[in-house]
């Protein structure tokens, strides 16, 4: 029998949509080694119309192109019955992000190459694909000539091993091309759990059961799915039956117990007589993304609520001041004379000095507030505060100290620190309902770069809190308390210490097991100052130096001078900087500068005090602010600050402590007033 003429090698078509000539050059140049047939299409209308006529083994498709772009390209492609098959390589130089990429996977793309394209990886995967192509093609045509081939039986044999064989190094080339791909599955969609059919071999890594698992237990894929996230996964699979796509993110609970967050894509693909069909779908691990983008959300909320808060504490500051200042001066006129008004006045003032507590935890929180750190021993400042405590959280709490043995220096504010600890117990307290046990605890541990810190964990045994509650607990205003109980700016005032101060807090919960915040500070090799013997305590209330007071709010200058004149210094007042230089220029007998900070004109209070000393090495400073913002952090400086809201009385202490030496309040001199 004469032997049948060999048939003649396939080749294969490449279709390169490109609408830069360039570009469509390049993309030749690299691929005609492969000896294909290479076709160009300047646009995806005129690929589409090409596609008509001939079957393409690969489609190099551009994703920016004027008119139809690669997207809405590669949809109409795959909806045909003809191309939907046909592998789609993306090739872009502009959408390079994550999203994009998704996008492009979800259009239909089986991998996506960024320009400039190297010449080496553009022909590899071309290639592989056109590879497939071609031995599919030889499978299809294999099937064709077998009916003729079973009259040449001394060739049967031979045909079918070469058809093998060609199958064979096919799926291990397709395997390959899997493994570089996220995790590909098929399941049947007419059956319910939608049981697998195929998985590829990266679901092991994923999430610690082999493939097969998931064919031979259909429950496992759904079984494991978040509580909370499984009637949205059924609702956007019943949505696949009627749009042809899905894609679906939720938790997933893996091997070893833990929760990952994945993002399902698929298409559904009905069988040829419109029954249920199969799911043809990829499954990528976002977990890192979705807690990096949470984690982003959350500081730039807590960076609006910082931003505002300095906005406004200026200036909110600066009317405390006038109320609390004025309030000080009318309370110590009446005397006892005016009973009714003091207590009005009181109230007034109370409520005061509740808005300067209120602005100081914002400023705590939004990391903006003046510190003034220490090298101090966390455990003597635990054990000495801890009587404090122990009043206010009341006889039905038991704080129990379990302090490690040895000192643990830190350097760090030490009064923001206690307040910082008050608020974990008051918190801790109100948890409880004001009966229970608050355990506090320290060690030193190692915390990776960070070296050796200090921890300090806060257990109470109140009835713990859920997981949603405990996400949200740092943020400002957030409170689970009835109206009127807690401003919820408590533990926002120690999130926004502890960061500031070069540490972390975080808190672990468990409804019906009690609380957990534990405080992580870095500490020092510095060791404590000796505590100078305290003086014995001498009046300094009044004074009779010079002094210019430079402020640009009105309220605050008057009261400011009421205050000091009051006290039998000597003042001038300027409204600015420039004015106060130009005082200083013409009058120097001035003892001291006393000027707020943040000042309109371009110059503020700390650049007004360094010019002022180099006029006048000898004259004393004293700055003031209600919030030195950006200013405090830009600017280096070493002069004694006092805060507003300040009270008569410490404004006195301060400014004798930079004067020097004491002055009784019987040698004040009587002159009072302003020159």
């Amino acid at each position: 029998m004469a032997r049948r003429p060999k048939p003649k090698p396939l080749t294969a078509r490449v279709l390169i949509v490109d609408d830069d000539e360039r570009n469509a050059f390049a993309a030749r140049e690299a691929l005609e080694v492969l000896g294909h047939d290479l076709v160009i299409a300047r646009s995806g209308e005129e690929a589409l119309r090409l596609l008509l006529h001939q079957e393409f083994a690969v489609i190099l498709l551009d994703l920016h192109m004027p008119g139809m772009d690669g997207y809405e390209t590669a949809k109409l492609i795959r909806e045909h019955p003809r191309t939907r098959d046909t592998p789609i390589v993306f090739v872009t130089a502009v959408f390079r992000d994550e999203a994009h990429i998704f996008q492009a996977y979800t259009a239909g793309a089986v991998d996506v190459v960024f320009k400039p394209v190297d010449p080496f990886i553009l022909r590899s995967k071309v290639a592989i694909l056109v590879e497939l192509h071609l031995k599919t093609l030889e499978v299809r045509r294999q099937a064709e000539e077998q009916h003729a081939l079973l009259e040449a039986n001394a060739r049967i044999s031979e045909e079918k091993l070469a058809a093998e064989l060609a199958l064979r190094e096919a799926r291990e080339r397709q395997d390959t091309i899997l493994k570089s791909l996220p995790v590909v599955f098929t399941s049947r969609a007419s059956a319910h759990p939608y049981p697998a059919l195929f998985v590829s071999d990266s679901i092991m890594p994923l999430t610690g059961f082999a493939p097969q698992r998931f064919v031979d237990e259909p429950e496992i894929g759904m079984g494991r799915i978040h509580p909370e996230d499984v009637e949205k996964v059924a609702a956007c699979l019943m949505q696949a039956s009627t749009s042809g796509a899905y894609a679906c993110e939720y938790r997933w609970q893996c091997s070893d117990g833990t929760y990952r967050t994945f993002l399902d894509q698929g298409v559904w693909v009905p069988d040829a007589n419109g029954g249920g069909g199969e799911i043809l779908g990829t499954l990528l691990d976002v977990t890192d993304r979705r807690q990096l983008e949470e984690h982003l959300a959350q500081a730039r909320k807590m960076e609006a609520v910082g931003q505002l808060t300095g906005g406004v504490a200026h200036d909110f500051n600066n009317l405390l001041t006038v109320v609390l200042g004025n309030a000080d001066i009318l309370l110590r006129r009446l005397g006892d004379d005016e009973p009714r008004i003091t207590r009005q006045l009181t109230a007034i003032r109370s409520a005061a000095e509740r808005g300067q507590t209120l602005t100081r935890q914002l400023l705590a929180f939004s990391r903006r507030q003046q510190l003034n750190p220490q090298v101090i021993d966390l455990n003597a400042l635990i054990r000495d505060f801890t009587p404090l405590v122990q009043q206010a959280v009341g006889e039905g709490v038991t704080i129990t100290l379990e302090l490690c043995d040895g000192p643990l220096h830190a350097s760090i504010d030490p009064t923001h620190l206690e307040t910082a600890l008050l608020n974990l117990a008051v918190n801790a307290r109100d948890a409880m309902e004001g009966d229970g046990q608050l355990i506090v605890t320290t060690s030193e541990t190692a915390d990776g770069d960070a070296g050796s810190v200090a921890l300090i964990r806060v257990r109470d045994t109140g009835p713990g809190m859920a997981e949603e509650v405990a996400q949200r607990v740092f943020e400002p205003f957030y409170t689970t308390k009835e109206v009127g109980r807690g401003t919820g700016l408590g533990l926002s005032q120690v999130y926004g210490f502890v960061s500031q101060s070069g540490g972390r807090i975080d808190v672990s919960a468990t409804p019906g097991e009690g609380a957990i915040f534990e405080l992580t500070l870095p500490l020092t090799d510095e060791t404590p100052a000796v505590a100078a013997a305290e003086a014995e305590a001498v009046p300094v209330e009044a004074g009779s130096e010079r002094v210019l007071i430079v402020e640009d709010d009105p309220a605050v200058l008057s009261l400011c001078l009421d205050m000091l004149a009051s006290l039998g210094y000597r003042c001038d007042v300027a409204s600015n900087a420039a004015g106060a230089l130009h005082r200083l220029e013409t009058d120097p007998d001035f003892d001291l500068l006393f000027s707020d900070v943040i000042m309109p004109g371009g110059m503020n209070g700390i650049e007004l005090a360094q010019k002022a000393q180099e006029r006048r090495p000898d004259l004393k400073v004293l700055l003031t602010s209600g919030y030195l913002g950006e200013t405090g952090n830009q600017m280096e400086h070493d002069f004694p600050l006092i805060d507003k809201p300040y009270q008569c009385a410490e404004l006195a202490t301060r400014l004798r402590a930079v004067l020097g030496a004491p002055v009784m309040a019987e040698a004040a001199a009587p002159e009072r007033g302003v020159r």
